[in-house]
């Protein structure tokens, strides 16, 4: 991207939230997690950088990675998480605005629907049916490494795509979102 169009992405992105969604990693994740909390780490970033809010649901691994990524380079980022408090569910130190929902998983509606777009990096069955939820309600989807679902009449889902790299993966999302 050229410094114009970089700088013009930046000014439209300011208000718009990504979420990141993922795998929360834990003590046996293996190099397939690490490689996706890496790519987490540049997609949150790369999202801050362009002046987006990073949503994620506020735990591990994942979530965790983005958020870092977000704060280090100056971003806000949201923690949507599954308790009803800071003692129940302990946010990432990373995040910095913690939303307690008391819903556990439930909670993953609350996370796409926070969102002008999502990025699923890895992930398992949660980060699956947060794909799901984000496409049923028409909020667009672009998978890193993640989950690749398909429609069982064979459609193609004009809102899902997917990404090769991170910078691939932000620049996706920000297009998808700004063109909602």
């Amino acid at each position: 991207m050229d410094a114009r169009a970089d700088d013009n992405m930046r000014s439209m992105s300011k208000r718009l939230q990504i979420a990141v969604v993922g795998g929360a990693g834990g003590r046996r994740a293996g190099a397939a997690q690490r490689d996706a909390e890496a790519a987490a780490y540049e997609v949150g970033r790369a999202l801050a950088r362009a002046g987006a809010t990073v949503v994620t649901g506020g735990r591990g691994g994942v979530m965790a990675a983005a958020s870092r990524g977000a704060r280090d380079a100056g971003g806000l980022t949201v923690g949507v998480l599954p308790g009803a408090s800071a003692a129940e569910s302990p946010p990432d130190e990373a995040v910095a605005v913690a939303v307690f929902t008391g819903t556990g998983q439930a909670r993953n509606l609350a996370v796409v629907l926070s969102a002008a777009a999502v990025v699923a990096v890895g992930g398992g069955w949660g980060t699956l049916s947060e794909i799901a939820l984000a496409l049923k309600h028409g909020i667009p989807v672009v998978t890193l490494g993640s989950w690749r679902p398909e429609h069982p009449e064979g459609r193609d889902e004009p809102l899902l795509s997917a990404a090769a790299t991170a910078a691939e993966a932000v620049e996706r999302a920000l297009a998808a979102a700004l063109g909602r």
